[in-house]
């Protein structure tokens, strides 16, 4: 049984619906603050989740192939007080709750435990400060710093993912896919009954020098700028780097540059994107097409329940690059 805990109302009945569709495993969803938890309360269930928002990190459990019957617990502390958005308060911010997490693994069982945190300059203080906490409490850590597009998401989104594994854990009859064989083939993972695990070929991490552009949003810019004309730089003084801000210059809706429709692309020049391979391609100012939803325009107004979805995806990890972080873990143990 899955324990996810979430304090904001909208994303915890998100979970629900997610639970109810199948989407993640089935398990109860607890709305209070993480600082009104005893570790006690919570020991009957096998994986927890913690500040869980729209339940990532279980999703990408699933996709890593880690069993549903195999303990562990997850948590991807607040970012805000590290965040080069946020007020840059640090461990002085009321958000900064590694504290309470830490006592709840404190007095906890020993347990493999994932985590995440904004991969700027703080938090990567923040993350030398929780290394050293929980090798006092016995745990071996371990950390990469990966960004979404190395899953060929259509945006960056770097963070720092991070494991903690108990010195001493009994790994016998784990291999991080028990009770099968696995084999890679060319698509990905395949366990030994054909069955897809990890599609490796939509989650392996990219090329770290490309642009993060197929060649099919290249030539579909190349194109769009040519029947839109050369752009008006008066109108856009935007940053390009800005990400997750409607209002800001710098994308075509903003600074008035229309999208030209696109033919289909070909798979060929698709690629294989995996998870991300139909799109709409947004041609901007700053000289780049960028991937959005078929049909859809990014942080558009007027959107159902737009404010908690924005909470939701802005809050949210890449599952699939959280699934690389875990397999890449699981390769570890030894049979």
């Amino acid at each position: 049984m899955n324990y996810y805990n979430e304090h904001d109302p909208k994303a915890a009945a998100w979970l629900r619906e997610l639970i109810a569709q199948g989407h993640i495993p089935p398990g109860d969803v607890d709305e209070r603050s993480i600082v009104d938890i005893r570790p006690h309360e919570i020991a009957r269930y096998t994986q927890q989740h913690f500040f869980a928002g729209i339940g990532g990190w279980s999703l990408a459990l699933q996709l890593a192939g880690w069993p549903t019957d195999r303990p562990v617990r997850t948590g991807s502390c607040p970012c805000q007080p590290f965040s080069a958005a946020g007020k840059g308060l640090g461990t002085k911010d009321a958000r900064h709750l590694w504290p309470v997490f830490r006592d709840i693994i404190t007095f906890g069982d020993l347990t493999v435990t994932f985590g995440e945190q904004v991969a700027s300059k703080a938090g990567r203080h923040w993350l030398d400060g929780v290394r050293a906490d929980l090798e006092g409490l016995g745990y071996a850590v371990g950390a990469a710093d990966l960004c979404a597009a190395g899953v060929n998401a259509p945006h960056i989104r770097q963070r720092l993912y991070w494991v903690a594994d108990p010195n001493g854990w009994k790994r016998d009859g784990f291999s991080g896919r028990k009770g099968r064989e696995s084999h890679r083939t060319p698509t990905g993972w395949e366990q030994s009954d054909g069955k897809p695990e990890l599609d490796r070929s939509s989650c392996g991490l990219a090329h770290a020098n490309s642009d993060g552009r197929t060649q099919y949003e290249r030539e579909s810019w190349d194109n769009s700028r040519r029947q839109a004309g050369p752009p008006d730089s008066t109108e856009c003084g935007g940053d390009s780097r800005g990400m997750g801000d409607s209002n800001l210059p710098g994308c075509c809706e903003q600074s008035g540059a229309v999208a030209v429709p696109q033919e289909q692309p070909t798979t060929e020049l698709r690629g294989n994107l995996g998870h991300w391979s139909a799109f709409d391609l947004i041609p901007c100012r700053d000289g780049k097409a960028r991937r959005v939803e078929p049909g859809t325009f990014p942080l558009a107004h007027g959107v159902p329940a737009r404010m908690g979805r924005l909470r939701g995806y802005g809050n949210a990890i890449v599952p699939q690059v959280a699934a690389e972080f875990i397999a890449a873990y699981m390769d570890t143990l030894t049979v």
